[in-house]
């Protein structure tokens, strides 16, 4: 099933609310003016409200997309999609794409 592109501009959280940017854009792919984002760009996570040890194994730092386009590369690295699934460290939460652009969609 056909899913958007993530860009630098999509609004992605953890799952605690911390707002996470990607570390590295992929200039050579643009969407609405925007680099997209490959599966080997780390995220850096800020504001995460979970709380660090002892009470719980907070806050999220970084998140890692682990699915991305099967059909769909730049550069031979696959694109992230609005449905690519994540994980955060050292929380082992899931990464929250809550909005993108939906002009350009993938595989």
């Amino acid at each position: 099933m056909p899913g958007p592109l993530l860009h630098v501009g999509a609004t992605v959280l953890c799952s605690h609310a911390g707002q996470a940017q990607p570390m590295v854009a992929n200039p050579r792919v643009l969407v609405n003016g925007m680099p997209t984002v490959t599966l080997t760009s780390p995220y850096a996570v800020a504001g995460c409200t979970l709380p660090p040890p002892p009470a719980a194994n907070g806050p999220c730092l970084t998140g890692q997309f682990i699915t991305a386009a099967t059909r769909l590369l730049s550069n031979g690295t696959p694109l992230l999609l609005f449905d690519s699934q994540s994980i955060c460290a050292p929380t082992g939460t899931p990464l929250l794409v809550i909005l993108t652009q939906t002009r350009v969609m993938g595989m």
